[in-house]
């Protein structure tokens, strides 16, 4: 059967390119653009994996993951962050809200679904 992965980005290159590329390796992939309507569609979807954009508008991606740890039905879904504006401390203060992994963009390929698989098998 195959891993169900939510993409939580707001840029639709972005978005596109990550879907593709996880449906081009037989995941099903659910995309969502705004923040504020991820943990509805997480709880919908359910999710073996979600890839979730840090730098989001109205709502921080780091926001998200901590809801989604305190929340029963979402806790035990892991977590891929990745954002293209990495400081001091960003990956950091993204792991220890609860994320399983942290990827920078721009991300190539072959680190990208290496991440994935790592998390999903």
């Amino acid at each position: 059967m195959s891993k169900k992965v939510m993409i939580v980005e707001d840029n639709e290159l972005n978005l596109k390119l990550f879907t593709d590329l996880l449906r081009a390796h037989q995941f099903v992939v659910e995309g969502v653009r705004d923040g504020r309507l991820a943990l509805e569609q997480a709880r919908t979807f359910a999710p073996d994996l979600i890839i979730m954009d840090i730098q989001l508008p109205h709502v921080s991606g780091i926001d998200l993951i901590e809801a989604m740890q305190k929340d029963v039905a979402l806790s035990p879904i892991p977590v891929l962050a990745v954002t293209a504006y990495a400081g001091k401390g960003d990956e950091d203060r993204i792991m220890a809200a609860g994320a399983k992994g942290y990827l920078s963009k721009p991300v190539s390929v072959m680190t990208f679904l290496e991440a994935v698989r790592g998390i999903v098998g």
